[in-house]
């Protein structure tokens, strides 16, 4: 059974973003992980701290990053970002 994936404001934004860069097959690989099951090794992800705690990452190159969280009653994930968070 796949997980549900829906997007914050920002990630949609993010989206836009990754759509007019090279980056759209490697989000688009890590999406469908995410739909598939979210905690999914490899890729490797990594459990955030601070303002994201509770949230989870994953490289989609050395610069950006796909953050997420996971809501494992609702059988749903919930990207939050889709570029760097750096900027």
């Amino acid at each position: 059974m796949n997980w549900t994936v829906f997007y914050t404001k920002q990630a949609q934004k993010d989206a836009k973003k990754v759509a007019s860069s090279n980056l759209k097959s490697q989000t688009q690989r890590l999406l469908d992980v995410l739909a598939k099951n979210p905690f999914q090794t490899p890729p490797p992800y990594e459990k955030l701290v601070g303002d994201l705690e509770g949230a989870y990452s994953r490289r989609i190159n050395i610069q950006h990053r796909l953050v997420y969280q996971v809501f494992v009653a609702e059988h749903a994930v919930k990207v939050l970002r889709m570029w760097t968070h750096y900027e």
